[in-house]
């Protein structure tokens, strides 16, 4: 049995084995699965929420635990931490334009795992900040209906051709588009001013995927009207707003509503 610091609070833990790697998994809710890739610095209590809310909408949240301590909140020393040692793993690929983590092998057999699990059309996948660009990488498996990426942040935006690239080999990138051209959309996240997720990125999502990738930009600059700070990044748990009309709030419940057109059936 899992020690109670192995355990997310709502949740059930077990783990899953592909390729020589195992990681923690955590499951909540019934119907469609969607795949739930946390954030830097890990899988911390927004992103749980995160989790519980998508549960609660009527989807199996699948929250994989890959870096960090679990349910441990957000502050600078961490985010460093598991920032450094993202860089220095070699599950991350984090400068890498044309290639993906090897980490997506992994999260590819997690998805079509869940999908025999859960059954439905297929599964949601949505990525945030270091893995915000994962959802890509794994859509080149047909299991994965409804990719979402928010504030994708790979690569690090280091160069002008860094802060264009999606973090994806020329050869996903050509079944990515073949996909989305046959009717499988995209949607990404992210606010205007956030360094880490370029707007060049979202440019070359708009250039690839064409009508097929959905943009919800943010505004984050100066005299914003809601007030949102210039260093906002992370759209749907550290600086979401959950108030009626405001943008962030707006965000999350498109995101929702993306799972339910994508995955559960008509009718």
């Amino acid at each position: 049995m899992p020690s109670d610091t192995e355990k997310l609070e709502g949740f059930t833990r077990s783990s899953f084995a592909y390729g020589g790697r195992t990681h923690p998994v955590h499951r909540r809710g019934d119907g469609p699965g969607v795949v739930i890739i946390h954030e830097i610095p890990g899988l911390h209590p927004a992103v749980a929420e995160f989790g519980r809310r998508v549960a609660d909408a009527g989807f199996t949240a699948v929250l994989p635990e890959l870096f960090g301590t679990l349910n441990r909140p957000i502050s600078a020393g961490y985010v460093a931490r598991e920032m450094l040692r993202a860089c220095i793993s070699r599950e991350f690929a984090v400068l890498a334009r044309n290639a993906s983590s090897p980490i997506t092998d992994w999260l590819r057999a997690l998805c079509r795992e869940v999908h025999a699990e859960c059954g439905g059309p297929g599964v949601g996948a949505i990525g945030m900040c270091l893995t915000g660009n994962f959802a890509l990488a794994l859509m080149v498996d047909e299991s994965v209906m409804a990719p979402v990426l928010s504030q994708p942040s790979l690569p690090f935006p280091v160069s002008r051709a860094h802060r264009a690239a999606l973090h994806l080999s020329p050869d996903d990138l050509a079944v990515v588009k073949r996909r989305a051209a046959a009717g499988c959309p995209v949607l990404g996240l992210r606010f205007t001013h956030d360094a880490l997720c370029p707007g060049e990125r979202f440019a070359t999502l708009r250039r690839e995927l064409g009508d097929a990738f959905e943009a919800i930009e943010i505004d984050s600059g100066p005299g914003n009207p809601h007030g949102i700070p210039r260093t906002a990044h992370s759209v749907l748990t550290k600086d979401l707003v959950d108030r009626e009309g405001h943008p962030t709030r707006a965000a999350l419940e498109r995101t929702l509503a993306f799972f339910a057109e994508r995955l559960r059936p008509a009718g």
